[in-house]
């Protein structure tokens, strides 16, 4: 799960807060809007020797706005950061990267347009009433309108896969931070047209409304690719004078609509470039760039591999299936998603929710979504009373793995819904919202959410879980 199940449609990247961060949105609904942050400096990599430029075809390139650079010069500084990148990276260019330098308005509106030309408002509710049921937002969170905002607030450039071309937002010159970020997106057109995005990673807007956990994995490797190559850029290419007007351009930035946004939100932006960068580290510290590139024929497939690269590639998810509850339910209840939740997912559950006093600290839900093995989640909803009934259930590696997620899980319950009740097989929490449900057997727990008791019942024995 990644916000929610309907795929918006720029792929791939749009770089923009603190100099990079990459709106990535082959995910559910907003998939990735996040922020690398040069102050951590820690993941800068310096030891990687430039080696020889490539020569590669010409770039086309579209005339930019009026700035003190011509666009020529822009040209040339592009074509050298390519240069730069191709060494890095060691990847091959098969062709040349069309692109666009843009203002601030026609970048925002091309994105914009691009973006939510697939993305209804009736689908915004859906995915609002699914991340309401996990309590992740409340149910009447205006989310259409705050991608909007943000798309307003934060673009500063992507690579768009569709139409493999390169769009980089300029304001009055090409600077560092327009350096800094070609940089990063450049590596993006190379991964596309080494691995092929869509096709050789299986990373589309159809295979990601029903495989959230694998694009969530593979979305990870492809930032923390770029992210670890653009630190070397940064280390080893950019000049004294980058630095200075990156730094300069972090001290007068401000991002109100993505510091006002929801607590998971602004977490899951961020997933794909920190653990992604870390992820792509561990690799890069083992075996180099050879074996990131080797993680392309063999990619990572959920949250929890790019959480613990120390598993990857061994521990594969466990596969979770539960029946179609439309004949328990009746007349009136439509399905509105099904999918996985996933290792992450399941931490943000714990300690990013809509409500303050529920969220445990990082570290506890961290531990306790650790041992996940494998889940499967799905969510109805009835629209003439406004009704939900939520099903998630979780495979765990161990018994001792599920107990830990269920103690962890009452903690959670209790600080969210109030004192738990105990029946012969379940806890439960009754409140004027609806009847929560925690079940534990051996290496399985289901948490079942529905308007009443008997209804959850219902559920519980429809699904037959053991």
């Amino acid at each position: 799960m990644s916000s929610s199940s309907t795929t918006n449609r720029v792929i791939i990247s749009c770089v923009a807060l603190l100099v990079v961060a990459c709106l990535c949105t082959c995910l559910v609904g907003l998939g990735g809007l996040a922020i690398w942050f040069l102050t951590a400096n820690k993941n800068l990599i310096s030891d990687t020797s430039p080696t020889t430029p490539r020569t590669i075809r010409p770039t086309v390139t579209i005339a930019a706005p009026n700035t003190t650079n011509s666009p020529v010069d822009i040209s040339t500084q592009m074509n050298q950061i390519e240069q730069n990148i191709i060494s890095i990276r060691g990847l091959e260019p098969t062709e040349s990267t069309p692109r666009s330098l843009l203002t601030p308005e026609e970048l925002r509106q091309h994105v914009t347009d691009d973006m939510l030309k697939d993305y209804t408002q009736e689908e915004a509710r859906d995915d609002v009433i699914v991340l309401n049921a996990f309590g992740l937002l409340p149910a009447q969170y205006d989310l259409y309108n705050l991608y909007i905002e943000l798309l307003s607030e934060q673009i500063a450039g992507f690579y768009d896969n569709e139409k493999k071309a390169m769009y980089v937002v300029q304001g009055e010159d090409f600077l560092g931070p327009q350096r800094m970020t070609y940089a990063h997106e450049y590596v993006h057109a190379l991964q596309d047209q080494v691995y092929d995005i869509e096709k050789g990673l299986n990373y589309s807007d159809e295979i990601c409304e029903k495989e959230s956990e694998h694009c969530a994995a593979v979305q990870a490797l492809l930032e923390g690719d770029a992210s670890l190559a653009e630190t070397t850029w940064l280390t080893n290419y950019s000049t004294q004078e980058d630095k200075t007007e990156i730094m300069q351009f972090y001290a007068t930035y401000q991002s109100p609509v993505y510091d006002s946004a929801p607590e998971f939100l602004k977490k899951d932006f961020l997933f794909p470039y920190q653990q992604g960068l870390e992820f792509v580290q561990a690799l890069y510290d083992d075996g180099g760039w050879r074996a990131v590139d080797q993680a392309y024929q063999n990619l990572p497939d959920s949250t929890e591999q790019i959480l613990h690269p120390e598993n990857y590639p061994e521990d594969q998810p466990v596969n979770v299936t539960l029946s179609d509850l439309n004949t328990v339910l009746g007349e009136g209840w439509r399905e509105v998603e099904r999918g996985a939740m996933g290792e992450w997912y399941t931490q943000l559950i714990l300690a990013a929710g809509w409500d303050e006093k529920a969220r445990l600290a990082e570290s506890k839900a961290s531990e306790a979504a650790a041992g996940w093995g494998g889940d499967a989640y799905v969510v109805y909803y009835q629209d003439q009373t406004q009704s939900t009934v939520m099903v998630l259930s979780y495979e765990w590696d161990t018994a001792a793995d599920a107990s830990q997620f269920n103690n962890t899980f009452m903690e959670y319950a209790s600080a969210r819904f109030g004192d738990s009740q105990q029946s012969s097989d379940h806890a439960f929490w009754q409140t004027p919202q609806g009847y929560t449900a925690i079940y534990h057997t051996d290496r399985r727990t289901t948490w079942i959410f529905a308007p009443d008791a008997k209804l959850a019942d219902a559920v519980w024995q429809e699904l037959h879980v053991p």
